[in-house]
């Protein structure tokens, strides 16, 4: 069936400004600035007031119109990003050969070593705008941070797949670097 008209409003916090032109837009707060491309989806991104966008779609099916809260949470995550930003936690979890990893600086990628005792490095880039530090306090812990959401939760999720166990019993080879957490860089109070 058939909807006429259906619409969603994301609200715009004080700080923050966003820019919407063609579908293209691009959000600029304390932490830095974002911006996606929306143009493969069909509906109309207007500014009714300074401090909040109307996502709307006309004539749209069921699928159509499930894009509206996708659009509306792809928006609110960049807010959350140019304001807060995202941080993962990774622990390494091993039972016999101690997981060693080291974080090149320079070309901004992440090597792990002895993962299942074998001699071959694994090296994982980091895409752009994601820092990678060990963690201070707790052992075998990394954390991710950065301002996009996409490329952090992509970043932590290459370190993961790049630490599968292939070819054996996944039951009894736990083995592997997991997100233990995520949040934002900056907590509430």
């Amino acid at each position: 069936m058939k909807h006429i008209f259906k619409d969603d409003v994301v609200n715009v916090p004080e700080g923050v400004t966003v820019e919407v032109k063609a579908r293209q837009v691009r959000v600029t707060g304390p932490r830095g600035t974002l911006q996606r491309d929306l143009r493969h989806i069909n509906m109309d991104v207007q500014r009714p007031t300074k401090d909040t966008i109307r996502i709307i779609v006309w004539q749209g099916g069921r699928k159509h119109i499930a894009c509206i809260r996708t659009v509306c949470s792809i928006i609110n995550n960049l807010i959350i990003g140019v304001t807060k930003g995202f941080e993962y936690k990774m622990r390494f979890v091993y039972a016999h050969f101690p997981i060693s990893v080291n974080i090149e600086k320079k070309e901004n990628l992440v090597e792990i070593r002895n993962f299942l005792g074998e001699k071959h490095v694994r090296k994982v880039p980091m895409l752009e705008g994601v820092e990678v530090v060990q963690s201070i306090n707790v052992k075998d812990e990394i954390v991710l941070t950065g301002n996009d959401i996409d490329n952090v939760s992509q970043s932590a999720a290459s370190i993961q797949q790049a630490t599968r166990v292939r070819n054996k019993d996944i039951r009894k080879f736990l083995d592997g670097i997991y997100v233990s957490a995520r949040g934002n860089i900056v907590k509430d109070e």
